[in-house]
């Protein structure tokens, strides 16, 4: 294992990249983009200048909070199409820093495999009736309000063309990598319990699989009532 006191310093570095509100605004553009932009689509969207959007872009990239790809733009294909453009990804990574060191992570992933290894089900039962009610009081709670429920717990809600609600994060994401079923399932049964928290009665939450998501889409609901 690496120095703690060091690794603490190296997130605590990365983390301060996001002091500055024009990489905050960048960065959550980046994050909430169905594909990744340019330098023109981000800057536009930050109400910057392109050489200013890049200049930060950069600086996140650097952090290690984005990621670089490059593509033509969208129509346009073989000689004479001009060179790849620089694109943006949000980095699949988890930053997170306490003082002093706590490691809640592990704690979490002993727990989550020791669900895998019942061969009874019984504690799974257990975990995804926790999940539930978890989300039922989360969404007793929310006066109403379902998006900005789904945003405290992390997910990142966003409203689809078809009113569906996607998630865009997972807040579990680097336990689902290793424990998919379980992670997926405790999803699935804490949004559920979140909307029946929330007296969404013809809301109902089903799998959906897709990257750099979350399992879950939400259809049905009416996220201001």
């Amino acid at each position: 294992m690496g120095d703690e006191s060091s690794l603490d310093a190296d997130v605590l570095a990365r983390l301060s990249t996001l002091d500055d509100p024009v990489r905050q605004r960048l960065y959550a553009y980046v994050r909430d983009c169905d594909q990744p932009p340019g330098r023109d689509q981000a800057a536009e969207a930050a109400g910057i200048s392109r050489s200013l959007a890049a200049y930060h872009l950069d600086k996140l990239v650097d952090a290690g909070l984005l990621t670089v790809g490059y593509a033509r733009p969208p129509g346009r294909t073989g000689p004479g199409a001009g060179r790849p453009a620089k694109i943006y990804f949000r980095a699949d990574r988890d930053l997170a820093l306490t003082v002093p060191p706590r490691d809640y992570e592990l704690l979490a992933r002993l727990l989550v495999s020791s669900v895998g290894r019942d061969a009874t089900g019984a504690v799974r039962d257990a975990v995804n009736r926790a999940a539930y009610d978890a989300g039922h009081d989360a969404g007793a709670g929310s006066q109403g309000d379902l998006l900005a429920v789904l945003s405290r717990c992390g997910y990142q809600p966003r409203t689809a063309a078809d009113d569906s609600i996607e998630l865009c994060n997972c807040p579990f994401h680097a336990l689902s990598e290793e424990h998919r079923d379980v992670v997926c399932g405790l999803n699935l049964h804490l949004i559920q319990g979140v909307l029946d928290g929330g007296a969404q009665q013809r809301a109902h939450a089903e799998p959906s699989f897709r990257p750099n998501r979350c399992c879950v889409v939400i259809h049905n609901a009416h996220p201001d009532m």
